[in-house]
Protein backbone atom coordinates (compact mmCIF):
# COMPACT_ATOMS: atom_id res chain seq x y z
CA UNK A 1 0.00 0.00 0.00
CA UNK A 2 1.78 3.19 -0.94
CA UNK A 3 2.17 6.13 1.28
CA UNK A 4 -1.47 8.10 -0.43
CA UNK A 5 -3.49 5.29 0.71
CA UNK A 6 -1.78 4.81 4.04
CA UNK A 7 -2.71 7.97 5.55
CA UNK A 8 -6.53 8.09 4.80
CA UNK A 9 -6.75 4.73 6.13
CA UNK A 10 -4.98 5.29 9.53
CA UNK A 11 -7.08 8.82 9.74
CA UNK A 12 -10.36 6.99 9.32
CA UNK A 13 -9.17 4.28 11.49
CA UNK A 14 -7.78 6.56 14.32
CA UNK A 15 -11.20 8.62 14.29
CA UNK A 16 -13.57 5.13 15.10
CA UNK A 17 -11.20 4.15 17.95
CA UNK A 18 -11.23 7.93 19.15
CA UNK A 19 -15.07 7.51 18.56
CA UNK A 20 -15.13 4.20 20.43
CA UNK A 21 -13.40 5.21 23.66
CA UNK A 22 -15.49 8.64 24.17
CA UNK A 23 -18.29 6.10 23.93
CA UNK A 24 -17.16 4.09 26.17
CA UNK A 25 -16.37 6.57 28.40
CA UNK A 26 -20.12 8.55 27.90
CA UNK A 27 -21.52 5.05 28.67
CA UNK A 28 -19.78 4.16 31.90
CA UNK A 29 -20.13 7.64 32.97
CA UNK A 30 -24.02 8.01 32.27
CA UNK A 31 -26.53 8.45 35.11
CA UNK A 32 -30.21 7.80 33.92
CA UNK A 33 -32.31 11.27 34.15
CA UNK A 34 -35.72 11.89 35.84
CA UNK A 35 -38.76 10.71 34.29
CA UNK A 36 -41.72 13.46 32.82
CA UNK A 37 -44.54 11.84 34.25
CA UNK A 38 -45.92 10.49 37.45
CA UNK A 39 -44.36 6.85 38.98
CA UNK A 40 -43.50 5.39 41.70
CA UNK A 41 -41.02 2.17 42.09
CA UNK A 42 -42.12 -1.36 41.38
CA UNK A 43 -40.96 -3.63 44.12
CA UNK A 44 -37.77 -6.62 43.13
CA UNK A 45 -37.86 -4.39 39.94
CA UNK A 46 -35.64 -1.82 38.00
CA UNK A 47 -39.03 -0.43 36.38
CA UNK A 48 -41.49 1.99 37.63
CA UNK A 49 -45.34 1.95 37.75
CA UNK A 50 -46.76 5.34 35.34
CA UNK A 51 -49.59 6.27 37.54
CA UNK A 52 -52.53 7.68 35.78
CA UNK A 53 -55.51 8.58 37.09
CA UNK A 54 -58.40 6.27 37.31
CA UNK A 55 -60.93 8.10 38.31
CA UNK A 56 -61.71 11.48 36.09
CA UNK A 57 -65.29 13.37 35.90
CA UNK A 58 -67.22 11.61 33.70
CA UNK A 59 -65.37 8.64 32.88
CA UNK A 60 -65.22 4.85 34.04
CA UNK A 61 -61.73 3.49 33.60
CA UNK A 62 -59.81 -0.06 33.72
CA UNK A 63 -56.38 -0.90 33.02
CA UNK A 64 -55.98 -2.60 29.67
CA UNK A 65 -53.74 -5.81 30.01
CA UNK A 66 -53.96 -7.25 26.75
CA UNK A 67 -52.81 -3.60 25.70
CA UNK A 68 -49.73 -4.22 28.31
CA UNK A 69 -49.20 -7.57 26.98
CA UNK A 70 -48.11 -6.38 23.89
CA UNK A 71 -45.52 -3.90 25.70
CA UNK A 72 -43.97 -6.49 27.00
CA UNK A 73 -41.60 -7.43 23.85
CA UNK A 74 -40.35 -4.14 24.21
CA UNK A 75 -36.20 -3.85 26.45
CA UNK A 76 -37.25 -5.02 29.63
CA UNK A 77 -36.35 -2.01 31.22
CA UNK A 78 -38.86 -0.10 29.74
CA UNK A 79 -41.70 1.02 32.00
CA UNK A 80 -45.44 1.46 30.69
CA UNK A 81 -48.75 1.65 31.45
CA UNK A 82 -52.14 1.36 29.27
CA UNK A 83 -55.84 2.31 30.44
CA UNK A 84 -58.83 2.61 28.62
CA UNK A 85 -61.21 5.74 29.60
CA UNK A 86 -64.95 5.17 28.58
CA UNK A 87 -67.95 7.89 28.82
CA UNK A 88 -71.33 6.91 29.93
CA UNK A 89 -72.74 7.21 25.61
CA UNK A 90 -69.73 4.41 24.89
CA UNK A 91 -67.18 7.48 23.47
CA UNK A 92 -64.09 5.42 24.45
CA UNK A 93 -60.04 6.60 24.55
CA UNK A 94 -57.31 4.67 25.05
CA UNK A 95 -54.34 6.07 26.89
CA UNK A 96 -50.74 4.94 26.93
CA UNK A 97 -47.46 5.92 28.36
CA UNK A 98 -44.32 4.24 27.47
CA UNK A 99 -41.50 4.96 29.54
CA UNK A 100 -37.97 4.09 28.04
CA UNK A 101 -35.23 2.81 30.32
CA UNK A 102 -31.54 2.68 29.24
CA UNK A 103 -32.59 2.04 25.64
CA UNK A 104 -34.27 4.68 23.42
CA UNK A 105 -35.54 1.48 21.69
CA UNK A 106 -38.34 1.33 23.60
CA UNK A 107 -39.94 4.29 22.12
CA UNK A 108 -41.02 3.42 17.87
CA UNK A 109 -42.42 5.68 15.56
CA UNK A 110 -46.30 4.56 15.87
CA UNK A 111 -47.01 4.08 12.47
CA UNK A 112 -45.58 0.61 12.74
CA UNK A 113 -47.59 -0.92 15.62
CA UNK A 114 -50.97 0.80 13.34
CA UNK A 115 -50.29 -0.48 10.62
CA UNK A 116 -49.07 -3.75 11.97
CA UNK A 117 -52.75 -3.63 13.25
CA UNK A 118 -54.54 -2.83 9.98
CA UNK A 119 -54.62 0.79 10.42
CA UNK A 120 -54.47 2.72 6.83
CA UNK A 121 -53.25 6.42 7.94
CA UNK A 122 -53.95 9.43 5.88
CA UNK A 123 -50.95 11.13 5.33
CA UNK A 124 -52.60 14.45 3.89
CA UNK A 125 -55.12 14.70 7.15
CA UNK A 126 -52.29 14.23 9.75
CA UNK A 127 -50.81 16.93 11.32
CA UNK A 128 -49.40 18.45 14.23
CA UNK A 129 -51.74 20.16 16.55
CA UNK A 130 -52.38 22.32 19.82
CA UNK A 131 -54.57 21.38 22.41
CA UNK A 132 -55.10 23.90 25.05
CA UNK A 133 -54.30 23.09 29.14
CA UNK A 134 -54.94 25.29 31.97
CA UNK A 135 -53.17 23.27 34.54
CA UNK A 136 -50.63 23.46 36.07
CA UNK A 137 -51.10 26.80 34.58
CA UNK A 138 -51.89 27.75 30.96
CA UNK A 139 -49.83 26.63 27.90
CA UNK A 140 -50.73 24.52 24.47
CA UNK A 141 -49.44 21.03 24.32
CA UNK A 142 -48.14 19.58 21.13
CA UNK A 143 -49.31 16.81 19.34
CA UNK A 144 -48.90 14.89 16.47
CA UNK A 145 -52.74 13.86 14.78
CA UNK A 146 -53.03 10.96 12.85
CA UNK A 147 -55.92 10.00 10.86
CA UNK A 148 -56.34 6.54 10.38
CA UNK A 149 -59.27 4.08 8.87
CA UNK A 150 -59.88 0.35 8.95
CA UNK A 151 -62.50 -1.85 8.04
CA UNK A 152 -63.77 -3.78 10.47
CA UNK A 153 -67.12 -6.34 11.18
CA UNK A 154 -70.23 -5.28 13.27
CA UNK A 155 -72.52 -7.05 15.46
CA UNK A 156 -74.28 -9.16 12.58
CA UNK A 157 -70.89 -9.69 11.02
CA UNK A 158 -71.10 -7.24 8.10
CA UNK A 159 -68.35 -5.02 6.88
CA UNK A 160 -67.86 -1.95 8.77
CA UNK A 161 -65.70 1.28 7.85
CA UNK A 162 -64.23 2.87 11.11
CA UNK A 163 -62.03 5.50 11.79
CA UNK A 164 -59.28 5.92 14.49
CA UNK A 165 -57.84 9.42 16.19
CA UNK A 166 -54.23 9.05 17.45
CA UNK A 167 -52.31 11.67 19.18
CA UNK A 168 -49.11 11.10 20.16
CA UNK A 169 -46.05 13.51 22.26
CA UNK A 170 -43.28 13.10 24.07
CA UNK A 171 -41.70 14.46 27.51
CA UNK A 172 -38.87 14.26 29.79
CA UNK A 173 -38.24 15.81 33.02
CA UNK A 174 -37.97 19.02 31.32
CA UNK A 175 -39.21 19.02 28.02
CA UNK A 176 -42.43 18.79 25.71
CA UNK A 177 -42.32 18.22 22.02
CA UNK A 178 -44.39 16.64 19.04
CA UNK A 179 -41.04 16.15 16.89
CA UNK A 180 -39.44 12.86 17.50
CA UNK A 181 -36.55 13.91 15.51
CA UNK A 182 -36.34 17.07 17.90
CA UNK A 183 -35.73 15.07 21.42
CA UNK A 184 -34.20 11.67 19.49
CA UNK A 185 -31.25 13.57 17.05
CA UNK A 186 -30.61 16.48 19.09
CA UNK A 187 -31.61 16.68 22.79
CA UNK A 188 -30.96 13.16 23.97
CA UNK A 189 -27.38 12.96 22.28
CA UNK A 190 -26.46 16.65 23.54
CA UNK A 191 -27.80 15.92 27.26
CA UNK A 192 -25.34 12.50 27.01
CA UNK A 193 -22.37 14.42 25.32
CA UNK A 194 -22.46 17.82 27.94
CA UNK A 195 -24.09 16.42 30.92
CA UNK A 196 -23.63 12.71 30.77
CA UNK A 197 -27.22 12.20 31.73
CA UNK A 198 -29.34 10.06 29.27
CA UNK A 199 -32.71 11.82 29.62
CA UNK A 200 -35.88 9.60 30.38
CA UNK A 201 -38.22 10.11 27.69
CA UNK A 202 -41.70 9.17 27.51
CA UNK A 203 -44.54 8.48 24.58
CA UNK A 204 -47.56 9.73 25.36
CA UNK A 205 -50.45 8.52 22.99
CA UNK A 206 -54.13 9.07 23.37
CA UNK A 207 -56.61 6.80 20.53
CA UNK A 208 -60.03 6.81 19.74
CA UNK A 209 -62.20 5.08 16.94
CA UNK A 210 -65.22 6.82 15.50
CA UNK A 211 -67.27 6.41 12.62
CA UNK A 212 -66.49 8.10 9.55
CA UNK A 213 -67.70 12.05 9.80
CA UNK A 214 -67.11 12.30 13.21
CA UNK A 215 -63.73 12.48 13.64
CA UNK A 216 -63.55 16.50 14.22
CA UNK A 217 -65.93 16.00 16.97
CA UNK A 218 -64.37 12.78 18.22
CA UNK A 219 -61.02 15.17 18.97
CA UNK A 220 -63.13 17.89 20.37
CA UNK A 221 -63.84 15.24 23.05
CA UNK A 222 -60.07 13.62 23.30
CA UNK A 223 -59.05 17.30 23.87
CA UNK A 224 -61.30 17.69 26.92
CA UNK A 225 -60.30 14.50 28.23
CA UNK A 226 -56.78 15.37 28.19
CA UNK A 227 -57.50 18.42 29.62
CA UNK A 228 -58.63 16.63 32.46
CA UNK A 229 -56.78 13.52 32.28
CA UNK A 230 -53.04 15.00 31.59
CA UNK A 231 -52.00 17.54 34.02
CA UNK A 232 -52.56 14.33 37.20
CA UNK A 233 -49.95 12.49 35.70
CA UNK A 234 -47.64 14.63 32.92
CA UNK A 235 -45.10 16.50 35.31
CA UNK A 236 -43.98 19.00 32.39
CA UNK A 237 -44.57 22.33 31.82
CA UNK A 238 -43.23 23.17 35.64
CA UNK A 239 -44.00 26.19 36.80
CA UNK A 240 -40.83 28.79 37.00
CA UNK A 241 -39.32 26.78 34.04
Amino acid sequence: MNRSKIIPAALVLAFMGATALVLLHMKSHQRLGEPGVLTRPMANSKNLQVLLPAMVPGYTSEIGTNAEDALLQLPADTSFRVRYYKAADDFFSQVTVVLMGSDRSSIHKPQICMTGQGWAIDSTRSTVDKIHLDRPFAYDLPVNQLIATKQVKDANGKPLNISGIYLYWYVDADRITASENQWMLWWMPRDLLLNGVLERWAYISVFSPCLPGQENATFDRMKKLIADVVPEFQLVPRAGK
